[in-house]
């Protein structure tokens, strides 16, 4: 490539601009990817302003108070997802001769996956301190759109993506269940059919939520098309919903729950339901050490989890549905 063409990029210290840039565009707030970058507002504008100056073009407007990206803006965005997707691979190239001692591991999760990741990931994180390691949760679209631009080694889904050829390994089972106020109506209720629930009023996550789905097909199952009234993009919002008295909703079981705050599992038929995480990974990609390492380890867990757990244990996944590959663990390390 001759130098000439990219001769302005190289001496300005690109990178770190395009790291503010793409947090800025993604974001579409300078504020908000200060906060991200840990960084002052004034050396974001800073780092803005030079790759403005670097491009030669204006990569931002601002109507009122928001900012948006001019033509140039998004071409250089384009590109800027491209340059960091390049940098990955080379990392990713590079991991196999670092192995464990150093290196990213880079794991995305579904917000099912909120109870058992952290832990996951910090047990991890102890036995092999030389990496670095990053988790990030979003919602399903977020967790989808990362997906599609691979900008992660490894994702957790509930119900991974069917419109794709992915690899996908079974982490973890937990409960699903339906929990109320300790003074609801229902609370005292036994083998409560679940045509009762279809007109309560029903604290459920946003639609193409893993969560959503599962309560949607464990009512579809029985003919019942439920109208839930109370949507929450996190289970932060639907046990606040629950404690305010405004209704029920699914939330999942954590280890050792029992009561929290004043709310009881309800006796439901059919409950609770058993969702299981996986990780997932696009077929054909090649993980790196770290990633193989982790997806061991995770699986080495939840061996050791369900000897515990006995015949209580929830039912084990039930075999891929088309378009997903299950791929055998490896040897944990």
């Amino acid at each position: 490539m001759p130098q000439s063409r990219i001769r302005r990029y190289l001496r300005h210290g690109t990178l770190p601009q395009l790291a503010v840039f793409e947090a800025s565009a993604r974001l579409a707030s300078f504020t908000r990817a200060a906060e991200e970058l840990h960084m002052a507002q004034p050396t974001v504008s800073a780092q803005i302003r030079k790759l403005t100056e670097t491009v030669g073009l204006p990569l931002f407007e601002q109507i009122g108070k928001q900012i948006y990206l001019t033509a140039a803006g998004h071409r250089t965005h384009e590109h800027c997802r491209k340059i960091f997707a390049a940098l990955a691979e080379l990392d990713h190239a590079l991991a196999g001769l670092r192995g464990l001692s150093s290196g990213v591991l880079r794991v995305a999760s579904g917000t099912p996956g909120q109870l058992l990741m952290p832990r996951l990931v910090a047990t991890f994180a102890d036995r092999h301190p030389g990496l670095d390691i990053a988790l990030r949760m979003h919602n399903r679209r977020d967790l989808i759109e990362r997906l599609a631009a691979n900008e992660d080694d490894l994702y957790v889904f509930a119900n991974p993506p069917d419109d794709r050829e992915l690899v996908r390994q079974a982490v973890a089972s937990h409960a699903l269940v339906v929990v109320a106020r300790a003074d609801h109506p229902l609370a005292l209720g036994r083998g409560i059919p679940l045509a009762d629930l279809a007109d309560a009023s029903f604290f459920v996550r946003e639609r193409g939520s893993g969560t959503r789905m599962t309560v949607e097909q464990a009512f579809a199952a029985q003919g019942l098309v439920p109208r839930f009234r109370l949507e929450m993009t996190n289970d932060a919002g639907i046990r606040d919903g629950i404690r305010a008295g405004l209704g029920v909703g699914l939330l999942t079981r954590a280890p050792g729950d029992g009561t929290d705050d004043g709310l009881v599992e309800l006796d439901v038929e059919g409950f609770p339901l058993a969702q299981t995480l996986y990780f997932v990974y696009p077929v054909g990609r090649e993980l790196s050490p770290a990633a193989e390492a982790f997806l061991a380890y995770a699986r080495s867990v939840a061996d050791a989890a369900g000897d515990e757990a006995g015949p209580n244990a929830p039912p084990p996944p039930a075999h891929p549905p088309a378009g997903l590959s299950e791929r055998p663990s490896a040897t944990p390390p």
